[in-house]
C-alpha cells in the first residue's frame, strides 16, 4: 500500500491558505503578496519554476559544451531526459507553489496577528527569564561584552541576514539537484511544516522581541544591516497599525525564531541527505552562529530560539515520516525507502 509523498506538503499549504483567506474575510483586510517585486502571482510563480529549470540547464550546458553552440541542443536533451524526468518536474511545480502558499499566508497571518491577539504581549516575562538564565545579567550586556560591539557586529550582521536568501536558494537546491526525489519532498514539506508551526507559535505567545521592548539595551551597537532591518520593521508595523498603510505588512513578533528554526532544519537536512563533511559543518557553523546573532541584536529571547530548535525538530521528523525516510539509530541517521513519489505506508 502506498501514499503520495506530497500529502503532508499540500494538505499544510492548503491549511494555511484557508486560516489567512478566513482572517483577512473577518478582519475585513485584503490579502497581501509581500515580496511583490516579480510581478503579480500568476506571473511570478510561472518565473520560479522556468527560473529553476534555467539554474540546473543553463551553467550545466556552457560547462559541459565549452561554449560550443553545436553542442549545447544534444546536451540539454540529455539531461532532460535524464534528469528532469516526470517526477522531479511534479516535484518542483509543487515545492515552489506549496512554499509560496505557505510562506505568502505566513506573512499575512503574522501580519494579522495585532489586530486578532489585541495588545496583550510576554515580552516581560520571558526577559525575566532571560535575565534568570544569565545569573541577574542582561543577556544583550553580555553579548555584547563577550563579542565586543565593533567589527564583530558586522560579522554577525551578515551571517544573520544570509538567511533571507537561504531559504529559497536551499529550497531550490533540495528540489533540483537531491539524488533521490523523497529527499525534495522532505525539505518542502519541513520548511512548510515549520513555517506554519512558526505562525501558530505567534499567535501562542505573542511578543515584540527585546530590541523593540528593551530597545535602549542594544543602543550601545554601530550601525548594521540587521539595524536597519530593525528599524524598517518598526516603520512598517507603525504604518500599518497607526498609519492605514496600503499594501504593507507588520513583521515583528518574537516567539518563536524561525531564523533559528529554519537554519536547524538546513542543517539536518545537510547532516542527513548529503555527503560532504565541510558543507556539514559550515551549516552546523551558521546555525550556531545565527543563534548568537538573534541574541546579540535582540531580535529573540533565549526562549524564542529553544522554541525555534523544537519547531524544526518536529518539522523535519514529520517531513520524514511523510515523505518515506526511515529512521535508525534512535533517529541519528536515517535512510529512503523509495525513490518516487510513492512512498510505501509501511517503511521497512
Amino acid at each position: 500500500m502506498y501514499r503520495p509523498a506530497y500529502a503532508l506538503l499540500v494538505g499544510t499549504a492548503a491549511v494555511m491558505g484557508l486560516l489567512a483567506v478566513t482572517a483577512a474575510i473577518v478582519l475585513d483586510r485584503r490579502m497581501v503578496d509581500p515580496e511583490g517585486f516579480l510581478g503579480p502571482s500568476w506571473l511570478r510563480l510561472p518565473l520560479l519554476i522556468l527560473g529553476a529549470l534555467l539554474l540546473d540547464l543553463l551553467p550545466r550546458t556552457l560547462w559541459v559544451s565549452r561554449f560550443n553552440p553545436k553542442l549545447m541542443p544534444g546536451i540539454v536533451r540529455e539531461r532532460l531526459r535524464e534528469h528532469w524526468t516526470r517526477d522531479r518536474l511534479v516535484l518542483t511545480v509543487l515545492g515552489v507553489v506549496c512554499f509560496y502558499v505557505t510562506y505568502v499566508c505566513y506573512r499575512n497571518l503574522k501580519s494579522f496577528l495585532p489586530f486578532i491577539m489585541g495588545d496583550e504581549k510576554f515580552d516581560r516575562e520571558l526577559h525575566l527569564i532571560d535575565r534568570v538564565l544569565f545569573f541577574g545579567h542582561e543577556p544583550a550586556t553580555v553579548l555584547h561584552t563577550i563579542f565586543g560591539t565593533g567589527f564583530s557586529a558586522h560579522i554577525l550582521s551578515s551571517i544573520y541576514l544570509w538567511f533571507l536568501p537561504l531559504v529559497p536558494l536551499a529550497l531550490t537546491a533540495w528540489l533540483i539537484w537531491s539524488r533521490n526525489i523523497t529527499f525534495g519532498y522532505w525539505f518542502a514539506t519541513s520548511q512548510c511544516l515549520a513555517w506554519s508551526l512558526g505562525t501558530a507559535s505567534y499567535y501562542a505567545l505573542p511578543t515584540l522581541g527585546p530590541g523593540f521592548a528593551y530597545s535602549w539595551l542594544y543602543s550601545d551597537l554601530p550601525e548594521t544591516g540587521s539595524g536597519v532591518l530593525m528599524e524598517s520593521l518598526f516603520y512598517a508595523r507603525k504604518g500599518v497599525l497607526r498609519d492605514g498603510t496600503v499594501g504593507a505588512v507588520q513583521s515583528v513578533a518574537g516567539f518563536a525564531s524561525l531564523h533559528v528554526a529554519i537554519t536547524l532544519l538546513v542543517a539536518l537536512m545537510v547532516q542527513y541527505t548529503l555527503r560532504n563533511r565541510l558543507l556539514q559543518w559550515v551549516f552546523w557553523v551558521n546555525f550556531a552562529v545565527t543563534c548568537v546573532a538573534t541574541l546579540y541584536f535582540g531580535w529573540h529571547y533565549v526562549a524564542d530560539d529553544i522554541a525555534g530548535v523544537v519547531i524544526a525538530l518536529v518539522s523535519f521528523w514529520l517531513g520524514g515520516l511523510a515523505s518515506g525516510q526511515k529512521f535508525d539509530r534512535h533517529g541519528l541517521a536515517s535512510h529512503p525507502t523509495s525513490t518516487t513519489a510513492k512512498v510505501p505506508v509501511e517503511a521497512d
